[in-house]
């Protein structure tokens, strides 16, 4: 099991989503995601793949993990491992670019 650290922009981006009242589903989608996640990053749920076009702020490997699918503007949680072995940095939460 992983513990999860924020950026800045991922913290503002859950919060966002949170008080958002029309975007509740998303929310609970966000979460449902999270926690799959956070137990095992392979889930096949979350089609977890490395995103090419991104690098942590230290160069790190951005993978792109999926919160909803088939869906209109589909959320999608951007993230990679570390700073320590049992850490997942969840880097952005936000619609599929």
């Amino acid at each position: 099991m992983f513990e999860f650290e924020f950026t800045n922009l991922a913290k503002e981006q859950l919060r966002d989503l949170k008080h958002n009242k029309g975007l509740t589903k998303r929310y609970k989608a966000v979460l449902s995601a999270l926690a799959k996640l956070q137990n095992n990053p392979k889930h096949p749920s979350l089609n977890t793949h490395l995103y090419e076009s991104l690098r942590g702020l230290n160069g790190e490997k951005i993978f792109e993990a999926y919160a909803e699918n088939n869906t209109p503007v589909a959320y999608r949680i951007f993230f990679h491992y570390g700073p320590d072995k049992k850490f997942i940095t969840i880097y952005s939460i936000q619609p599929h670019p």
